[in-house]
């Protein structure tokens, strides 16, 4: 049997990570990485990770999670946050978040680099896509450009998350994205 590419896929959410997942696994080694420093409070960070450590469990992919250090966050966001959602405080933090995949993926001599961020209807592909290329051009790995909304890529992640019990939160990640309290967000479907 021929080897399968090693592939680095960024991940935002257990949710997001089922369908992504699926669709690369016939054609890349897939590993995970959790990096998302822009979680807040640091609790939902630790409740977005563990159900994305569920997901590597049950679809069986490593997971690699990045350390939590919001501060860094902040500091490259300081002067946005009063940016609308889907504005330039979301573009810088697809480029931060895929930069650190793209460096993770280098560091761990694994060829490709993706995303789960382009699933969500919430997200403008385009950002997250040009995100994706510079990053990949910074750290001289190759971004594998998929916005995998399509081919009802968003409806794949519903039945998944509802068939294995995922945690859907009700808010990006931020702060500044919350609508609701984290405690109030929607629990297992």
């Amino acid at each position: 049997m021929k080897s399968r590419p090693k592939l680095l896929l960024h991940i935002c959410c257990a949710p997001d990570a089922t369908a992504v997942f699926e669709r690369l696994a016939p054609d890349f080694e897939v590993r995970g990485f959790f990096h998302n420093p822009n979680i807040y409070p640091e609790a939902e960070f630790k409740r977005r990770y563990s159900e994305a450590e569920r997901v590597a469990i049950q679809m069986k992919f490593p997971l690699e999670e990045a350390s939590y250090r919001p501060e860094s966050w902040f500091r490259l966001i300081q002067g946005m946050e009063h940016e609308p959602e889907g504005g330039g405080r979301c573009a810088e933090c697809f480029l931060y978040n895929l930069r650190a995949t793209a460096a993770k993926a280098r560091e761990m001599e694994m060829p490709f680099f993706t995303t789960t961020l382009t699933i969500s209807p919430h997200k403008v592909s385009a950002k997250v896509l040009a995100a994706g290329k510079a990053a990949a051009r910074e750290f001289g790995v190759e971004f594998i450009d998929m916005d995998f909304k399509k081919q009802d890529g968003f409806k794949r992640s519903l039945e998944l998350s509802k068939k294995m019990r995922l945690y859907r939160q009700k808010y990006c990640g931020c702060k500044f994205s919350i609508r609701l309290k984290p405690e109030q967000s929607q629990g297992p479907n």
